[in-house]
């Protein structure tokens, strides 16, 4: 019943505006709201805070597989309601919570995460904006890069040193708002795809940080960041593989309907045997996805299980992007079909949320410790 309505809801607000948001480059913030007045935006927080306190992540599944399947994948929905939300829900006080959760679960308020900095991406130990106290408040300086949602975002996650001695792990998180003093936001960047996803870069220049703006303890922000990546890698691999299946059924229509030599595109063998490959890929790709989405409702998704997922769900979608393209021809390479868009939008994915050598990276570190196991031990 939720992936129903959900999947109206989309055909009704979302899929006919995808378009025009891409050429302006941004999505409408009534996107935010209507979907939250329909109470699709945020569905964990408690219903104190107007969420219906279902922390199940199969809803959030759903959300994201019928994003995918409706080609709004960038929208980046589930960015403000999954993975910058819950920073709120795990480290917030009461305060804040009554602060900012009611708003950001109808909407009215837009969310994003700011770790990324030119010298400092997946390694984050290498960043340098930082946050110092100064009386009876902090002060944040440095700068952000390719921050998803940076231009419509109210509230920003920042991630600063807060070490005077620049201990590589010692950072805090604080919430920037609207509207502060010194906080600027840089052009909205022009990326290779997702053209419709707002990304920029994000200046802090003396920006007066409340207290009642620190997110958690004080110097243990590294550390609130590591907890959530699992999810984060979780969101991807769900995306990625529902993206992935979005392109098989793409090409699989091109086929039957493309003529080559007299023929359907799909009665030559090579079509077949490529796409039976992939199918059966794709099928056994999503046992794990729901695997890990099962262990994850149970507290049990582990840093090295998200991380397989991650890599598996990206390059498989990856290569079934390209795939696409190569079946499709000369009509793969041409924007009005919509495996052209989809094979730039899916690059991104092997890089967002840890790259795929830093995944593999985990995986072989783990594989070396002595508590390895594998699912099947």
């Amino acid at each position: 019943m939720f992936r129903e309505a959900y999947r109206k809801f989309l055909e009704a607000e979302i899929t006919p505006n995808v378009e025009r948001w891409r050429q302006q480059g941004i999505v409408d913030r009534e996107a935010f709201e209507k979907a939250g007045e329909q109470g699709f935006l945020m569905i964990w927080p408690d219903e104190q805070y107007g969420g219906l306190g279902d922390k199940d992540f199969r809803f959030e599944q759903i959300i994201i597989e019928e994003t995918q399947r409706a080609g709004c994948g960038e929208w980046f929905n589930t960015l403000h309601s999954r993975l910058v939300g819950p920073y709120l829900e795990h480290f917030g006080s009461d305060d804040q919570k009554q602060r900012w959760l009611p708003d950001c679960v109808s909407g009215k308020k837009v969310l994003a995460i700011a770790m990324t900095e030119p010298d400092a991406g997946s390694d984050l130990a290498g960043m340098r904006s930082s946050l110092n106290v100064e009386g009876d408040h902090y002060v944040l300086n440095g700068s952000k890069t390719y921050i998803s949602n940076a231009i419509n975002a109210d509230l920003v996650i920042v991630a600063a040193k807060s070490d005077s001695e620049d201990h590589s792990h010692s950072m805090t998180l604080c919430v920037v708002e609207r509207g502060m003093d010194g906080f600027e936001r840089g052009r909205n960047l022009d990326k290779m795809g997702l053209k419709a996803q707002d990304t920029a870069e994000l200046f802090f220049n003396n920006v007066v940080i409340p207290k009642e703006n620190i997110l958690g303890e004080p110097g243990r922000g590294f550390f609130y960041l590591m907890q959530g990546l699992a999810e984060e890698r979780l969101i991807a691999m769900v995306m990625a593989a529902a993206n992935a299946r979005r392109g098989f059924n793409i090409t699989r229509e091109f086929a039957m309907e493309r003529k080559v030599f007299g023929k359907p595109l799909s009665h030559m063998q090579n079509t077949q045997f490529k796409l039976a490959e992939m199918d059966a890929e794709l099928d056994i790709l999503q046992v794990y996805v729901d695997h890990c989405v099962s262990e994850h409702n149970e507290g049990r998704l582990t840093v090295n299980m998200a991380a397989k997922g991650k890599l598996q769900a990206t390059e498989l979608e990856w290569r079934m992007m390209d795939l696409g393209v190569q079946l499709h021809g000369g009509a793969g390479y041409m924007q009005e079909y919509a495996i052209c868009s989809m094979f730039t939008d899916a690059r991104i994915n092997r890089i967002l949320a840890g790259s795929s050598e830093i995944m593999k990276l985990i995986i072989g570190r783990d594989i070396f410790t002595d508590n390895y196991s594998s699912i099947l031990d």
